[in-house]
């Protein structure tokens, strides 16, 4: 099954990173065609009953980041949802509506049957606790666990796919999953780089403040002509692995406009972040984001050229010609 994920989608409002002219981009490379834990679009049941059991034994790999090897269920699987810390990590607490990155198996409580897992990818998930995003089993199940945590739970299908189930993953309707998810970082709108500072010595580019408290950093733009090329600069660099051009990347940003310094988009006015494929924006972010290590904060000066030319996004703010200034935090990868 495609995953339809918001890592890979353009959320509402955040039209000024769309780019133009690209209709065959609507999935990311990375994109796995096993199932993922992602909602199947129902709308939402009443809140489960936690129980702590009965759960299946990991019978290999139980230490935090290996791959477990899951016993089959034994008896009738609980109707509510069971719950249980196997690995209690010492990190930030997970709250619902976070972004988290976090390796996974699931598997059918009553065949023992694999149907994904993140380990043999070697690629964490990377996706939002929210309703509508990811099946209700995993919202309730995470929610106030902390990060460096392991969790084992059973989900019922009233809280993951439903009577009709996933035909392509081999879930039937009366299928109640089992996951083992390794919780490895959380991030909400007051997430922030936490990199080391570097140096903004060129007094013909834009100074970005270097604050990490999760608040929006100031851009203060030069009374000089704008770069003709396109200009990518740490401000505070990240120690994460570096950002390819087919990844999806999770961020907090701010952008301004070279002429006048005026914002015109901001995650932080809106209090969320945002996820998205660098397949799928316009292309000095791409190019500017390629490369840049995850906990990172960058300065991306866009010329025309590289944005949006003489056909920007109508109600964006964004005059014709314009040369583009953001402050990007690089909070993950995917």
């Amino acid at each position: 099954m495609r995953r339809r994920s918001l890592l890979i989608a353009v959320p509402a409002g955040l039209a000024t990173l769309a780019a133009c002219g690209d209709d065959d981009s609507g999935s990311s490379s990375n994109a796995s065609d096993s199932a993922s834990p992602e909602a199947s679009g129902t709308s939402a049941p009443p809140p489960p009953k936690i129980v702590d059991g009965p759960l299946p034994a990991i019978t290999a790999g139980t230490k935090f980041g290996e791959k477990p090897t899951v016993a089959k269920g034994s008896g009738e699987p609980s109707k509510d949802l069971a719950v249980k810390t196997l690995v209690a990590g010492g990190g930030k607490a997970v709250a619902e509506n976070d972004f988290i990155s976090a390796d996974y198996l699931g598997q059918i409580w009553q065949s023992a049957k694999i149907f994904d897992n993140s380990y043999d990818r070697k690629t964490p998930i990377l996706i939002q606790l929210a309703q509508g995003s990811i099946i209700d089993g995993w919202r309730y199940a995470l929610t106030g666990k902390k990060t460096g945590s392991r969790v084992e739970f059973s989900v019922p299908p009233t809280w993951g796919y439903g009577e009709q189930g996933s035909e392509q993953a081999g879930i039937k309707g009366d299928d109640t999953l089992v996951f083992v998810v390794d919780v490895q970082d959380t991030f909400n709108a007051r997430s922030s780089a936490q990199g080391k500072k570097v140096p903004q010595d060129d007094a013909a580019l834009p100074k970005v403040g270097t604050n990490t408290d999760g608040k929006a950093p100031s851009i203060e733009v030069p009374d000089a002509d704008a770069p003709k090329k396109l200009v990518a600069e740490y401000v505070l660099e990240g120690d994460g692995a570096e950002v390819e051009a087919q990844n999806s990347v999770l961020v907090q940003y701010k952008g301004v406009l070279w002429d006048g310094g005026k914002e015109f988009d901001s995650t932080y006015g809106r209090k969320q972040l945002t996820s998205f494929s660098l397949q799928q924006v316009v292309k000095g972010w791409a190019q500017g984001l390629t490369g840049k290590k995850v906990g990172s904060r960058v300065l991306i000066v866009i010329p025309p050229d590289l944005g949006y030319g003489d056909s920007p996004p109508e109600g964006s703010g964004i005059t014709k010609d314009s040369t583009l200034v953001f402050s990007v935090d690089i909070l993950a990868k995917m």
